[in-house]
């Protein structure tokens, strides 16, 4: 298995699963990149880093699925990279610390279908909850036990 990286769909990820992010790649020293396209203030790590792409749709998405390697760990809630990435042998964390697998991502994506449908024909409006301190918890909890589930593997 190659060196553990993870990779962040950055451009809708909340500011404190950032944060949370930041500390794991300090405290694990695991490579933590996050792509966009828009500029992103990070902090100075060896760690972390951060990739600018250009703009257009699916653009961090396609980068991050060019570039991701069976498991490595991806962060985001973009149901369709999820799919892909998953298909490539990497794991998949939504910033709310659900994991996608293949036995769930097909039924995560048939619902995320449906719900798109019924936003169209206007019976469904809004999006997620809001981003709180349990999502938080919940995120850094699920990324903790994934890292050290990975560490471990990586040094057995």
């Amino acid at each position: 298995m190659s060196e553990l990286k993870i990779w962040v769909d950055a451009d809708a990820c909340p500011k404190p699963v950032k944060e949370i992010l930041f500390r794991a790649a300090a405290r694990v020293k695991v490579l933590t990149t996050l792509v966009a396209n828009q500029p992103l203030a990070i902090p100075k790590s060896p760690y972390i880093r951060a990739l600018q792409v250009g703009s257009g749709f699916d653009v961090a998405d396609n980068l991050i699925v060019q570039e991701v390697e069976p498991g490595d760990v991806v962060i985001t809630a973009d149901i369709p990279l999820a799919a892909e990435v998953v298909e490539k042998g990497a794991v998949a964390l939504n910033p709310r610390g659900e994991r996608y697998t293949s036995e769930n991502i097909r039924q995560r994506l048939q619902m995320r279908d449906f719900m798109e449908e019924m936003r169209s024909a206007g019976q469904v409006s809004g999006g997620p909850p809001p981003y709180g301190q349990t999502e938080r918890q919940a995120f850094a909890n699920a990324l903790d036990r994934l890292l050290a589930t990975r560490i471990k593997r990586k040094n057995a």
